[in-house]
């Protein structure tokens, strides 16, 4: 960790030095690395901020111990708003403040158990996903039934009829489908058939997979501001297993399940966190920075996303202390509802409609604890060429690698519908997969160099698009944003989700009356 974090400071210091007295970088490194656009000053100071004066891995302490979990709609998510707007206005941003909207119904979890009744008795591990319905009070007690994954149509077309008064063990068997979002929307609208169908409960997971890791659990929604009647669980993969080893055998296997949760008859606030850097020369073209507030409820959500929160609470605070101010304005935002289905993100590009034109680049964090690997542009493979460029110049932080891959996981989405070259920071985070969703989602999980690494990334990204002299981009006209997800083949998970805006724009086909 030590060793890390002197590379890094000795680098910015070495640039800050070379910028401010003038003397020149050695010319192999100046070709290899180094911005020739006015901005290498700034930048060294931004990065020697970022490398010692930030306060990023206390932020994230707070959050994580003293706020916890963060599930849209709940009062502690209205804390950790509150939290957010105190800790811009102490880092000394501008025009600091929330922008309220609304999520469908809000939702509590109270409680899950299950037994193994037959073919013997033991206790089982589960918990709850999000946004779905209970058992009855003090529980039921049913047959296991396999549902295969893989083959839902076929499932529903045949066996559904024998479904009433059982619970449904989702299994994979077979060539599993090559989109993988795509399945996910299905599995939603396989819920709904599920509950008409009597089934009492479901064990499948976020998506009908299976938890990562051992005697772990993952909780998640399960569509965008979705809701389910039927209870879905997750269930610890170890006795998942076993009751499929059971059903193999051709052994009845009987459950008793108790799921307990609470939701609202209608819509809870929620609300976006926001401040900003004024830009001294185009304030009004703005470069949104930022990462999702809200969590799960396991644990306390440090990996996702309160990386990605106090990574921008980082960047800004880099920025700020560096003694400069950019071009254009950079505004930080930490949304809520990410979790739900990208509702706080979507909420804001829905809020700044009008003013999306004059919007540069979004800049989002949210893949966990590993370090910053590099820059997918979301489908503007245009850029590709100048962010690299810069990407070369950021020695300190490794080999970062640009691309134009979407991500539509996380807060990028929405800022890719409005045109706008939604930039992902690509993370290395193998261990990710455990930590996200799940009872270890926790500080511990999280190095305090690697933290004030991502920070320093995003700040030096955020001012670069910021205060280089040309516009980095324009948001795309709808027609070739649409073209360009269809030809990445995005498309489909879109409209299956009801998220597809541009009708029949980017096809051959013509837009109907």
């Amino acid at each position: 960790m030590i060793r890390k974090m002197f590379a890094l400071v000795c680098s910015a210091m070495f640039f800050l030095a070379a910028a401010q007295s003038g003397t020149s970088v050695p010319r192999a490194a100046t070709q290899a690395t180094a911005t020739d656009d006015g901005t290498l000053k700034a930048l060294a100071a931004v990065a020697g901020a970022g490398a010692m004066e930030t306060h990023t891995y206390e932020y994230l302490e707070e959050l994580s111990d003293d706020i916890g979990a963060r599930v849209t709609g709940s009062p502690e998510a209205a804390r950790a708003i509150a939290w957010g707007v105190d800790k811009m206005k102490a880092i000394g941003l501008e025009n600091v403040h929330t922008e309220a909207w609304k999520i469908s119904r809000g939702w509590t979890r109270i409680s899950a158990d299950a037994e193994l009744v037959a073919p013997i008795h033991r206790q089982l591990m589960i918990d709850s996903l999000g946004w779905v319905g209970s058992t009855p009070a003090g529980g039921v007690q049913a047959e296991v039934v396999p549902v295969n994954a893989y083959q839902l149509d076929d499932e529903l077309k045949n066996n559904s009829a024998n479904w009433r008064g059982k619970v449904l063990l989702i299994i994979q068997k077979g060539e599993a489908p090559k989109d993988r979002m795509s399945a996910f929307a299905k599995f939603g609208g396989f819920l709904k058939s599920a509950h008409q169908a009597g089934a009492v409960a479901v064990i499948g997971g976020q998506g009908g997979r299976k938890a990562a890791g051992m005697h772990l659990t993952h909780t998640g929604a399960l569509g965008f501001d979705a809701y389910y009647d039927i209870p879905v669980v997750s269930m610890a993969a170890e006795d998942q297993e076993q009751l499929e080893r059971y059903l193999d055998r051709g052994k009845t296997v009987r459950l008793k399940m108790n799921v307990q949760n609470h939701a609202t008859d209608g819509a809870v606030d929620s609300a976006n966190a926001v401040g900003e850097i004024r830009g001294t020369e185009n304030p009004d073209q703005i470069i949104v920075v930022g990462g999702h507030l809200d969590s799960w409820d396991l644990a306390s959500g440090s990996t996702d996303n309160g990386c990605g929160t106090t990574v921008t609470l980082g960047a800004a605070e880099a920025i700020m202390k560096s003694g400069f101010k950019p071009r254009r304005t950079i505004r930080f935002v930490l949304f809520t509802g990410e979790e739900e289905g990208l509702l706080g993100s979507l909420a804001y590009t829905k809020t700044h409609q009008n003013e999306m034109a004059k919007h540069v680049a979004a800049l989002i964090l949210d893949f966990g604890q590993g370090p910053v690997t590099g820059f997918q542009m979301g489908g503007h493979d245009d850029l590709i060429p100048i962010v690299q460029k810069f990407a070369n110049s950021l020695q300190a932080f490794g080999d970062l690698k640009v691309d134009d891959e979407i991500e539509f996981g996380t807060d990028t989405g929405p800022f890719t519908l409005a045109g706008l070259p939604a930039i992902n920071l690509n993370q290395d985070s193998p261990d990710y997969k455990y930590t996200h969703h799940s009872p270890v989602d926790t500080f511990d999980k999280v190095q305090a160099d690697i933290l004030d690494r991502n920070a320093t990334v995003m700040a030096l990204a955020a001012f670069w698009i910021a205060d280089r002299p040309e516009r980095l981009a324009s948001p795309w006209p709808q027609e070739k944003t649409a073209k360009m997800l269809i030809d990445q083949h995005q498309d489909g998970i879109l409209k299956a989700f009801g998220l597809w805006p541009f009708g029949n724009l980017g096809t051959a086909e013509p837009e109907k009356p």
